[in-house]
């Protein structure tokens, strides 16, 4: 693996890729990867937190051919996309490569190469709208972990590297290495590539403070009483005031944005996790399994049991579910 680097790159970038295929050959992937990191100059690359990457490689010493080649992100992106240098290097090693990968935003790096013309591609959601401005040739789908168009992979911002580099790494060796891998990084499995980059209620904050305020509490609290009443003695306003802010700013009831937070949450859990229904439930906030097993029905239209043996993560229903029965927290 060639990871491609340049000032001010999100460490992140490289870090979760990278330590991926470390572990990897760890559980003795065969054929072990390499990892080499390279820039324009061959000279250590300041990452965007001030620290430094040395070991690299002079892109232009790089000959033969490559498995993967991988181009991360970072707030230098805007100064990357424009260095013809790098852009020649790039798509000189582009037909070496067996496979083209970006993380983050260094999908404008590919993209500003010719790479992704009349391909699907994602980036991190924050500049999606961006991307396709610029690059009116590509297709820009927002809303994926990542996106596999041919033999070009591309990725969402920052630690979705780490869902990348375990999806390749199943590729190459199989779900039984990834899920030792995943173990091994303290990680779920990965998530699949058509998972929402942000959950519903994780989504980019509304313009009220409070409402923006309960929505990060929701999401790190699932397991707590996360009533109306709860909620609005939380914030200091009446349950009539909160439900008009919720109402207003995402058009749900703060029931409804409590139950889908929790279901969402129970699936990811489910799909990445061997916790028993159960336990997943009272992590979340259900009364029982069978309380999550109709959440599930309400918002997904099938099982706990049916979503754990899905290859991907199923998509909501397009319809609402039912509202939180009477007594849930």
């Amino acid at each position: 693996m060639l990871v491609v680097a340049y000032d001010d790159a999100q460490i992140l970038d490289v870090a979760c890729a990278s330590a991926t295929f470390e572990i990897a050959n760890e559980y003795r992937a065969s054929p072990p990867y390499g990892i080499e990191l390279a820039s324009v100059t061959g000279k250590p690359v300041r990452s965007s937190s001030g620290i430094g990457l040395a070991g690299g490689r002079r892109l232009a010493s790089v000959t033969g051919r490559i498995d993967t080649l991988l181009v991360v992100g970072g707030h230098g992106t805007e100064t990357a996309m424009t260095d013809d240098r790098l852009l020649t290097q790039v798509r000189r090693l582009a037909p070496r490569s067996r496979r083209i990968a970006s993380v983050c935003t260094g999908a404008f790096v590919l993209a500003a190469a010719g790479l992704l013309d009349g391909r699907r591609v994602t980036t991190h959601w924050g500049y999606s709208d961006l991307m396709a401005s610029v690059f009116p040739a590509v297709t820009v789908d927002p809303a994926p972990i990542y996106v596999r168009d041919g033999n070009v992979y591309t990725s969402a911002g920052v630690t979705s590297a780490l869902d990348l580099a375990l999806a390749l790494v199943e590729d190459d060796h199989g779900p039984t290495l990834a899920r030792e891998v995943a173990r091994e990084l303290v990680t779920y499995l990965h998530r699949p590539a058509n998972q929402a980059q942000i959950s519903t209620f994780l989504a980019p904050p509304p313009g009220d403070r409070i409402v923006r305020d309960l929505a990060g509490y929701i999401a790190t609290h699932l397991a707590d009483d996360l009533s109306p009443r709860a909620l609005a003695a939380r914030a200091g306003i009446s349950t009539r005031h909160l439900t008009r802010l919720f109402t207003g700013q995402w058009g749900v009831t703060p029931a409804r944005a409590v139950r889908v937070a929790r279901t969402e949450a129970a699936a990811h859990l489910a799909r990445g996790s061997e916790l028993s229904l159960a336990t997943i439930a009272r992590r979340c906030g259900f009364r029982s399994a069978e309380t999550l097993r109709q959440a599930f029905l309400g918002h997904y239209g099938m099982t706990g049991d049916r979503i754990r043996r899905m290859a991907d993560m199923p998509p909501p229903l397009d319809e609402e579910g039912p509202e939180t029965p009477r007594g849930e927290r």
